[in-house]
């Protein structure tokens, strides 16, 4: 029974334009999926929707609110009577929308000051001003230059719907004739989400063009002494588009995160490409078409698909994470290697098929080496007795490689983490300068929700305990600024006290609106409290966070009262957590997926030394981080499992190209230096051409991206240094202590040289 390769390799041979119909067939419906990609960003990037945590965050904001839009007025005299008729005139225009809740602003201050109407005179609203409580102004009213109207959308909206509504308050404001000299802009989360997701979409195009020219660039000065040298850019990008079509077909999102796996399967699928035409042009040198064919598939086939497969395992081990975005990162990785791999393996020989192809001639390389030796030769030549060196004396290069490496994994438990949002994206973003100008003047425009459920949460011990709380918390933290909550509300609307009976309290609760009353309670059995706070850093965010945590706990609920905080606040805090979590547990996940997957290939201990180099790598990656001043973000939280994928490509290929040797008869040293001489080079301009495709990332606008590009193109080169030095010396004390006669037989044949 043939295996698959054979099977593959005589259709492609019998059955030629058959297999490029299918494939131009694929093509076409990976088109049609490429139309069904969604970009998404806000909390469902961050955050679980089936976790507790994420399950409790999604109900709050489907219940109590979501994020407000905020309008911000700019003018020589906001307090000018023509521009405040011009902002109540727009407020209630925009109260008439769908899904908006609320709008409220200064000028609503004025009118309930002033008996419902409007003060016609500067003289009447400064005095109204001048009487209303100075926090109040202070957030309304920041200065005489500007002003600010919140408007608040109904409960559980989705990103959608704020999208519909920010476009629709963007039309009421073309048409509105604003006064002189005034400006209207919009903000807030859902403006900052909106404006995030089109820079988004503009940026991976950005990238993806720029991850392709330098990829030409590479191939073309790399890869010159083959015919049709830029095939394997067309191949990846068939490859790309498939993996587009395939995110497509399954759901998944693009978001801030997913982005950056674009260049890098443009990087490393470029490698499946070069290899299947590099051995194909060296096949057809002295076979017929249809025997390079065969010998394409059938001996470099099993051997790249080993190394892809190793490299998948990397990416595999990212689906394990609670972070919804790197999970996305790692799917689409896994999906795009496999694309490359599956449409390198069929386009190059349908190719060469279709078009007679004929290999040039290598006139080039016999003069150079009349007159001396090539500058390939030569390096072939310099790395293969710098292997042979290394693995005569491996322990002294093993030392220090280790010795850096360990003080590499230490100094990576001092790298911060950051997972604010905010410092993600480019910082002249103009929704980030807006959100940061309201911030200055207001404060932190989110609150701290603290969610509270029980049999009845309106009994008098319940909200005894809800008021008893929330001031507990306003008199012992400074960050602090005020809580609103059903205790707060039915005191306000009780004279100043809480009831002192049920019938009391359900009379009370009759007065509240119901607009009103439907922010802080649901029911009978659930309430919130909501803390407003000054802006915090994410450091500052963290300890208070956990501060309320212990806070709650000294202050004992009653029996059958349970309490738990969430909101966008404690998202991104225990997003903090999450990260320095998950990146070592991707990290070990994907050592023990590559491991078992090799000892499963070669069935013995010793397949086990492709990972000791990555081990290396994956601790020289760490130190990195630390002396570049760099953060772990949700991006680069994956530089561990994805170091190990990568490298682990090139540290097997070269382990199989040295056991390949050994299985000859030759000694193991000779073995090692054969085998890294051979695959060296090869090696070197996938990882030059890897490394082409990760550089594009560093001149992304997003600095969680450009970053993510820096630290990935120096984990490449640490990877090439991984395989071409720390490996011989790793399998020199292998070979040395199970025994240099022993003639091992690689899992596969055939790897390209």
């Amino acid at each position: 029974m043939k295996n698959p390769y054979e099977w593959l390799a005589d259709t492609v041979n019998n059955h030629t334009w058959t297999v490029a119909g299918i494939v131009a067939a694929v093509f076409v419906l990976a088109c049609f999926g490429l139309t069904m990609v969604t970009m998404e960003t806000g909390d469902d990037t961050y955050i679980d929707k089936d976790t507790p945590r994420g399950a409790l965050l999604a109900h709050y904001k489907d219940t109590y609110g979501s994020d407000a839009i905020m309008l911000i007025y700019e003018a020589d005299s906001v307090r000018n009577p023509e521009i405040l008729g011009y902002i109540d005139r727009l407020q209630e225009d925009l109260r008439n929308e769908r899904y908006v809740a609320g709008v409220s602003g200064v000028v609503d201050l004025l009118k309930q000051a002033n008996g419902g109407a409007l003060p016609s005179s500067r003289a009447e609203i400064n005095g109204i001003i001048g009487q209303a409580p100075p926090e109040m102004v202070e957030r309304m009213l920041p200065s005489d230059l500007m002003t600010i109207s919140v408007i608040a959308l109904d409960p559980g909206v989705s990103t959608q719907v704020q999208r519909q509504v920010l476009e629709n308050i963007g039309s009421i404001i073309g048409i509105s004739e604003p006064p002189p000299g005034l400006s209207v802009t919009v903000s807030g989360s859902p403006a900052f989400s909106k404006e995030m997701g089109e820079a988004m979409g503009a940026e991976m195009g950005t990238l993806i063009l720029a991850a392709m020219i330098l990829m030409t660039f590479a191939v073309m000065l790399l890869f010159s002494h083959v015919r049709y040298r830029l095939l394997p850019v067309g191949v990846v990008t068939v490859g790309l588009i498939l993996t587009f079509g395939l995110m497509g077909i399954f759901g998944i999102p693009v978001s801030m995160v997913v982005i950056a796996a674009f260049p890098v399967l443009i990087g490393v699928g470029i490698d499946y490409a070069i290899q299947f035409q590099a051995r194909f042009d060296e096949e057809s040198q002295h076979s017929t078409l249809p025997e390079a064919v065969r010998t394409t598939i059938v001996h470099s086939g099993p051997s790249i698909l080993i190394a892809m497969t190793a490299t998948a395992l990397g990416f595999v081990a990212m689906f394990f994470t609670p972070v919804p975005m790197i999970a996305d990162f790692g799917k689409v990785c896994a999906i795009g290697v496999a694309s490359c791999y599956l449409a390198a393996l069929i386009i190059v020989p349908v190719f060469g098929i279709l078009t007679n192809y004929r290999p040039k001639e290598a006139k080039s390389v016999n003069s150079a080496s009349e007159s001396g030796h090539s500058l390939v030769e030569r390096y072939e030549h310099l790395i293969g007795k710098m292997a042979y060196a290394i693995a005569k004396h491996p322990l002294p290069v093993l030392l220090i490689f280790g010795m850096i490496a360990v003080g590499g994994y230490y100094l990576d438990e001092k790298v911060p983490i950051s997972a604010d949002e905010k410092t993600f994206v480019p910082d002249n973003m103009p929704a980030l300068e807006d959100m940061e100008k309201i911030t200055r003047t207001m404060g932190a425009t989110s609150t701290i929700p603290v969610v509270v459920t029980a049999d009845n949460v309106l009994s008098l011990e319940t909200l005894a305990w809800i008021e008893q709380f929330g001031t507990y918390e306003q008199e012992h933290n400074d960050k602090i600024t005020g809580v609103t909550s059903i205790a707060t509300l039915i005191r306000d609307y009780n004279g100043g006290v809480l009831p002192r009976t049920s019938a009391e309290i359900n009379e009370v609760i009759t007065l509240i609106p119901e607009a009103t009353l439907k922010r802080y309670l649901n029911g009978n059995m659930e309430a919130v409290l909501e803390f407003s706070t000054v802006s915090m850093e994410m450091g500052a965010q963290k300890s208070f966070i956990e501060g309320m945590k212990n806070d709650v706990a000294w202050n004992e609920p009653p029996a059958g009262v349970t309490v738990r905080i969430t909101g966008t606040t404690e998202m991104f805090v225990a997003l903090m957590d999450d990260i320095s979590e998950s990146k070592m547990f991707m990290t070990l996940l994907g050592f023990a997926f590559i491991l078992t997957f090799l000892l499963l290939v070669y069935r013995r201990v010793g397949a086990a030394s492709p990972l000791i180099p990555i081990a290396f790598v994956v601790g020289w990656c760490g130190a990195i981080m630390y002396l570049l001043g760099l953060d772990y973000t949700p991006l680069t939280a994956v530089l561990g499992s994805m170091s190990i994928g990568v490298a682990s490509e090139y540290t097997i290929v070269i382990m199989e190209r040295c056991e390949e040797e050994l299985a000859k008869g030759v000694g193991y040293l000779d073995a090692i230096q054969h085998g890294v001489q051979k695959i060296g080079m090869a090696i070197t301009v996938s990882g030059v051409a890897t490394i082409s495709g990760f550089a594009a990332l560093a001149v992304s606008s997003f600095n969680i991206i450009s970053n993510f590009g820096i630290v990935t193109v120096l984990t490449v080169g640490f990877s090439l240094v991984g395989a071409i030095v720390a490996l011989p010396a790793v399998l020199s004390l292998m070979y040395r202590y199970a025994g240099s006669s022993r003639a091992p037989t690689p899992a596969v044949t055939g790897i390209t040289d």
